[in-house]
């Protein structure tokens, strides 16, 4: 069974000469299926192109980053109510709330992560989710909304076990990138991978950010990218005390539910 990248940032500029060479690596790594993160207007807007250019293989998500908030307009919001009514866009996002850059005023990322969850809402579809040094206002805000969506992922897990323990008590499901891998920033995770039930984890790249720092021989671009999840799933299925092979199963009949893959 191949595995399921569900957070790939295949828009950005670094995969524009090479995607093609970039999605072979990944199958040859057992990288089956991606979902491109739409974080942009026009990032949505590319994510959606490039799963029309590999159906069955990519799938897509539109939104827009808490970065990008203050880019946030009428014609913003109706064009993602568009882009989400295609069959090829599996997940609303990625939206929340980052005060660890604070790119975007905080009142502004809040408004903004409101209206993209009442597209959520209206469109039944799940939410991808972004959160960094924000956990009172986002738990706050996604609270209110949770019981109206589907399903929820908080992608890129990098909290605490309070946050953790708050996100599964609200049925989210919690995407693990190589951070984990970190051993500056995310050796607490190693522990807490272990208290995600199976049927609520799943892994992600994240690429071409968080190149897996424990990767052997380190690539001379930094870039990270699809098939480098299998050496994140190796890295989970050693801290839960699993093989890569039941790991592997685990998450992408996870990742298969929650997108309608």
């Amino acid at each position: 069974m191949d595995l399921i990248d569900i957070g790939a940032n295949l828009t950005h500029e670094s995969f524009r000469q090479d995607l093609d060479d970039v999605l072979q690596r990944a199958s040859a790594h057992g990288v089956g299926r991606m979902v491109v993160t739409g974080a942009s207007h026009e990032g949505s807007e590319h994510a959606l192109a490039l799963t029309r250019a590999h159906p069955g293989r990519l799938f897509a998500t539109a939104g827009v980053h808490p970065h990008h908030a203050v880019e946030y307009d009428d014609a913003t919001h109706e064009r993602l109510r568009e882009l989400s009514s295609a069959p090829e866009v599996r997940a609303i996002g990625e939206t929340g709330l980052d005060y660890n850059r604070n790119y975007s005023p905080r009142d502004i990322q809040r408004e903004v992560f409101e209206r993209q969850l009442t597209i959520a809402v209206e469109t039944g579809k799940p939410l991808f989710l972004h959160q960094r040094d924000a956990h009172n206002d986002f738990l706050a805000i996604l609270k209110r909304y949770r019981d109206r969506v589907p399903a929820a992922v908080v992608h890129c897990f990098t909290d605490n076990a309070d946050a953790l323990r708050d996100y599964l008590a609200l049925d989210c499901h919690i995407g693990i990138t190589g951070w984990i891998c970190d051993e500056r920033r995310g050796l607490h995770l190693r522990e807490l991978v272990k208290a995600i039930p199976a049927h609520r984890l799943m892994l992600e790249t994240d690429a071409p950010y968080l190149l897996p720092r424990t990767i052997r021989p380190m690539p001379k671009d930094r870039r990270n990218e699809p098939m480098y999840l299998a050496h994140i799933r190796d890295e989970v299925a050693r801290d839960r005390g699993e093989t890569p092979n039941a790991l592997t199963e685990a998450t992408t009949r996870t990742a298969e539910a929650f997108f309608g893959l």
